[in-house]
């Protein structure tokens, strides 16, 4: 099963530093809308986002989402992380009865392999920040959409 729980956390936390950089407002309702995800989903992102001071929420009629710390301070390492926790990119195959060279000695091998690649997943992700990141995505953008659509409007027209 496809685990789309990183992808999500880094359009989300992507789509709050975009709102920002625009003076705009973000919420759960206008994630779920722009991402074209369940917002219960979103909102179940959004608890360890927060938890990890990735991102912080007010509540109210008024309440809206921001980043935790500067754009600059959050790695996309952080993000995965923070929505990830400490399940393995590839989980091995539970331990099987050594019956022959293969059986016996597959499980540590793939460990090692996976250990190694998940290690420069985990470089690879530290070395680019929110802010780089969402630099890269407004430069190469050839949507022809505004910066940040009137999502809230687009919502309301929605329901």
């Amino acid at each position: 099963m496809l685990d789309y729980r990183f992808p999500t956390a880094l359009q989300m936390v992507l789509s709050v530093a975009m709102a920002e950089q625009s003076g705009e407002r973000s919420t759960s309702t206008i994630l779920a809308y722009g991402l074209e995800a369940n917002p219960s989903f979103i909102r179940k992102l959004m608890v360890p986002l927060t938890r990890d001071g990735i991102i912080v929420s007010t509540l109210g009629r008024n309440g809206s989402i921001h980043l935790g710390r500067p754009a600059e301070k959050i790695t996309l390492r952080d993000i995965y992380f923070s929505v990830i926790e400490d399940k393995k990119l590839w989980p091995p195959r539970p331990d099987i009865p050594a019956r022959c060279v293969v059986s016996a000695n597959a499980c540590w091998y793939f460990n090692a392999i996976t250990e190694q690649a998940e290690q420069a997943s985990l470089e690879v992700l530290a070395h680019h920040t929110v802010a780089s990141a969402l630099e890269a995505v407004k430069k190469a953008d050839t949507s022809g959409c505004d910066p940040v659509p009137e999502i809230d409007a687009q919502y309301k027209k929605a329901q």
